[in-house]
C-alpha cells in the first residue's frame, strides 16, 4: 500500500514561517502562488522583466521580482517553469543564491531524474506534484477541496525536508485529498509514460483514428466528432467517479459488450509491446535526451507537428460544433504561442 498523508499529517505553521519564491506563473505557478498566499504564506513570484505574466500576477495581488531576486529572497524556491527551461534558469538565476539552509522544490522530477540539474548536497530538495492541471488545483482549492499530489524527497540535509514539504502541500490544499509518497524517479517515469501512452498520446491518436475511419467510410464528420471525441468526456467522468466498473454499470449492455469485445482488438499484444518499449526509452533516458536535443536545436519538428495537428479536420469540425454549445464555455486556439523560459 502506498503511504498517504492528509491534513492531520502536516503543520501549516512550518511553511508560514518561510519565505517562498514561486518561479514561473503558468498553469502550476499561478495556482501554487495564489493558494499559498490564501493560506497565509509569504510569497513572491519570480519572472523575467519581459514576461507577460508579470501583469497577471500583480493584478492577482502578488509581489513580482526578477527570478534572481526571488531566489535570493526566498527560504524555499519552487521551480515551476517548463522542464526544458529549468536547467538554464537554475544555473544562472537560482544556483548562485542557494545557501545550505534553503529548500529547492519541484512539481515534476524530470530534471533531477535525468541529472540536468544537480543541486548541492547540503540543501533539502523535495517535490510536491499535484495530480491535476494548475487551473483545477486552484478551482478545487477555492471550492474548499483539494487535488491529490505526490511527495518525494531527493535530499534531506536538514532532517526535516519531509515535514516542510507536507506543510507546503497543506498550504496548496493537496493534503485535503491526500498526498502519496514516491520518488523523483517513479514520479517522472510514470508521468511521462502516462502522458505518452494513455492520457495525451494514446487518447489523441485513438480519437483521431476513430474519427478518420468513420469519415473515410462516408459518415458525416459531425457525427464522427460526437461519437469519437465529444462523448469521451461522459465516459471519462464515469471512470473518474467510480472506476471502470462504474462506467460499465452506467452504460448500456450493448456498450459494455462492445467494451469487452472491441478493446482487446484495439489494444493488442503488439500495442503492449510498444508500451513496454516506450517505458524502456523513458527509463534509460532516450526520450529525455531526444526531447532536450529537440529544444536545443530550435524545436523545428515539434513546432511543425503542433501546427499540423492544430489544422486536423477533427479540430475544424469540433470548433464549429463547440461554438454552437455555449454551455461548454468553448475555447478556440487561434495561434499557438511558443513557450519561452518562464512566460507561460
Amino acid at each position: 500500500m502506498a503511504k498517504m498523508y492528509h491534513d492531520n499529517s502536516a503543520d501549516l505553521a512550518l511553511i508560514r514561517a518561510k519565505k517562498v519564491g514561486i518561479i514561473g506563473y503558468g498553469s502550476q505557478g499561478h495556482a501554487h502562488a495564489l493558494n499559498l498566499k490564501d493560506s497565509g504564506v509569504d510569497v513572491r513570484v519570480g519572472l523575467p522583466s519581459a514576461s507577460e505574466s508579470r501583469a497577471k500576477a500583480q493584478a492577482a495581488g502578488l509581489t513580482v521580482l526578477s527570478i534572481s531576486d526571488a531566489a535570493a529572497w526566498a527560504d524555499l524556491i519552487m521551480i515551476l517553469v517548463p522542464d526544458t527551461a529549468q536547467p538554464s534558469v537554475y544555473k544562472y538565476d537560482i544556483a548562485p543564491h542557494l545557501l545550505p539552509a534553503k529548500t529547492l522544490m519541484f512539481a515534476h522530477g524530470f530534471n533531477i531524474r535525468f541529472k540536468t540539474i544537480t543541486p548541492p548536497s547540503n540543501l533539502d530538495v523535495s517535490m510536491i506534484a499535484p495530480k491535476a492541471p494548475g487551473h483545477r488545483v486552484r478551482e478545487v482549492f477555492l471550492e474548499g477541496g483539494g487535488t491529490p499530489a505526490l511527495l518525494a524527497i531527493h535530499q534531506d540535509a536538514s532532517g526535516t525536508a519531509r515535514q516542510l514539504a507536507l506543510s507546503y502541500a497543506k498550504a496548496l490544499g493537496t493534503t485535503r485529498a491526500g498526498v502519496i509518497e514516491t520518488t523523483f524517479a517513479e514520479e517522472t517515469e510514470t508521468d511521462l509514460f502516462g502522458e505518452q501512452t494513455v492520457l495525451c498520446g494514446g487518447v489523441s491518436a485513438l480519437v483521431k483514428a476513430g474519427f478518420e475511419t468513420l469519415v473515410e467510410a462516408g459518415y458525416q464528420p459531425e457525427i464522427a466528432y460526437f461519437e469519437c471525441l465529444h462523448e469521451l468526456k461522459l465516459i471519462v467522468d464515469l471512470m473518474y467517479r467510480g472506476g471502470l466498473n462504474y462506467m460499465r454499470y452506467s452504460v448500456s449492455d450493448t456498450a459494455e459488450h462492445g467494451d469487452y469485445t472491441g478493446g482487446p482488438r484495439i489494444v493488442t499484444d503488439e500495442t503492449r509491446q510498444t508500451m513496454r518499449q516506450m517505458l524502456k526509452e523513458i527509463q534509460n533516458g532516450t526520450y529525455a535526451r531526444n526531447w532536450i536535443k529537440e529544444n536545443e536545436s530550435g524545436r523545428e519538428w515539434f513546432e511543425a507537428t503542433r501546427e499540423r495537428e492544430q489544422e486536423h479536420p477533427i479540430e475544424q469540425v469540433g470548433a464549429r460544433l463547440r461554438g454552437m454549445m455555449s454551455f461548454l464555455d468553448p475555447v478556440t486556439v487561434k495561434e499557438r504561442r511558443k513557450r519561452t523560459a518562464v512566460s507561460t
